[in-house]
């Protein structure tokens, strides 16, 4: 059994009638019985030239450490150069340059003294009362100018007449220190002030118009044990004629009992001098009144009598207070009014 081979190309020799050349002989196979051809001789290499001498570095260039490298981002633009109309010369002042310069002082001068002068006026019209700048003053509407007015001290340990535990409504301060002082320019009745303050109870009767009446309310004092009337009064320079009555009893009970015997809504129980026909007092501000305090206020009805007569009783705690108030032709409503308010917050 054969075995097929696959079929190998044949060897290429030279043609017949050439001659192969040395390339050919060194191309074609040797034949291994003949021994190998000596190598062929090599030519001496020539003689290599002599490097150049290095020249010696510095030993400072080689101490000197490279500098680092910039990055790129870092590197600030370059700003293009100023043309030659931006560029600024400094020299020597001409005389332009100092009358701008005159000029600007004469201008801050001016204005330095403008401001000097408005702090000033600013100043004093802050300080000026507003009835002493022209346009801004206001008319007087009529009030008095009392002194200072304060309340006299208490005892130690004394309480208000309306504190809580003061269930007599006692007023423990000195009742000739509660009533109330003359506005300034007023002219003192100094029959009013009693002997050490003390006022006789006939010298408050004598308020009363009827002899009837004076009687009456004389044995309604004495019955109910009043125990002090301190009284004030003043003439003012428009002459307007105020009178102020304090009486003073054991407990507010009994200073009640005794208030509503003298006085009512409708009008007192017993006429005073000068005014027959009075009418409750509707125009009187009840929202100035204390909240402690029981007031009726009166006004004469017209045609009047030779004076305007105006009247107020109060009730605080232990004191029973009368202010009377009159004056030729028209007794004006807001002094009245005036100082029936502050005798009462002394009484409060």
């Amino acid at each position: 059994m054969t075995t097929d081979r696959p079929h190998e190309p044949a060897t290429e020799g030279p043609a017949p009638g050439t001659d192969p050349g040395p390339a050919s002989a060194q191309n074609s196979p040797q034949d291994p019985t003949e021994p190998p051809a000596p190598p062929a001789p090599t030519a001496p290499a020539a003689p290599a030239a002599p490097a150049a001498p290095v020249a010696p570095v510095a030993s400072a260039a080689l101490a000197a450490p490279a500098a680092p490298a910039v990055p790129v981002a870092s590197v600030a633009p370059v700003a293009p150069a100023a043309s030659a109309a931006s560029v600024v010369h400094v020299g020597p002042v001409g005389s332009k340059d100092r009358r701008v310069l005159r000029a600007v002082a004469r201008w801050t001068a001016v204005v330095t003294v403008f401001a000097a002068l408005g702090a000033g006026t600013a100043y004093g019209i802050t300080s000026m009362e507003r009835t002493d700048l022209p346009g801004l003053a206001t008319g007087s509407d009529g009030r008095w100018a009392y002194p200072e007015i304060t309340r006299p001290p208490l005892p130690s340990g004394s309480p208000g007449p309306f504190d809580t535990g003061n269930w007599a409504m006692a007023h423990y301060a000195d009742l000739r220190e509660l009533v109330l002082p003359a506005p300034e320019g007023a002219v003192d009745d100094k029959a009013l002030r009693g002997t050490d303050g003390w006022l006789p109870m006939k010298d408050f009767l004598a308020v009363f118009a009827a002899k009837e009446d004076r009687d009456e309310v004389g044995r309604l004092l004495v019955d109910n044990g009043l125990r002090h009337t301190a009284a004030r009064g003043w003439t003012t320079g428009d002459g307007t004629r105020t009178r102020v009555y304090l009486l003073q009893f054991d407990t507010g009970t009994v200073a009640d009992r005794v208030y509503g015997k003298l006085t009512s809504y409708g009008g007192p129980l017993y006429a005073a001098a000068g005014a027959t026909d009075v009418r409750f007092d509707d125009g009187y501000p009840t929202a100035a009144d204390p909240g402690d305090l029981i007031r009726y206020s009166y006004d004469e009805v017209k045609p009047y009598g030779a004076e305007h007569l105006r009247q107020t009783y109060l009730r605080a705690g232990d004191v029973v207070a009368v202010v009377l108030q009159s004056r030729k032709g028209t007794a004006a409503a807001v002094p009245f009014q005036q100082t029936v308010t502050l005798q009462s917050q002394l009484l409060d």
